[in-house]
């Protein structure tokens, strides 16, 4: 996979691009929850490394090709 996000690039809240996954409030809820990508908190910033977002997003990928029947 080439990846939804930039690997070496730092995604902040505001970010338009994190939407693909959930919106701002969402994420907090994971957060709170310990669900969710991994992230670093520097103070008050909540910071998403692209290479983690697209190791978040790759455990969730379904290939329905792959998928036994019942």
């Amino acid at each position: 996979m080439s990846g939804l996000f930039e690997n070496d690039r730092n995604y902040l809240l505001a970010d338009a691009e994190l939407e693909i996954i959930a919106d701002r409030d969402k994420l907090a809820q994971w957060r709170h929850k310990g669900f969710g990508p991994a992230y670093y908190k520097l103070g008050r910033k909540i910071i998403y490394r692209g290479c983690d977002l697209n190791a978040w997003a790759e455990a969730r990928k379904i290939d329905p090709g792959k998928m036994s029947a019942p």
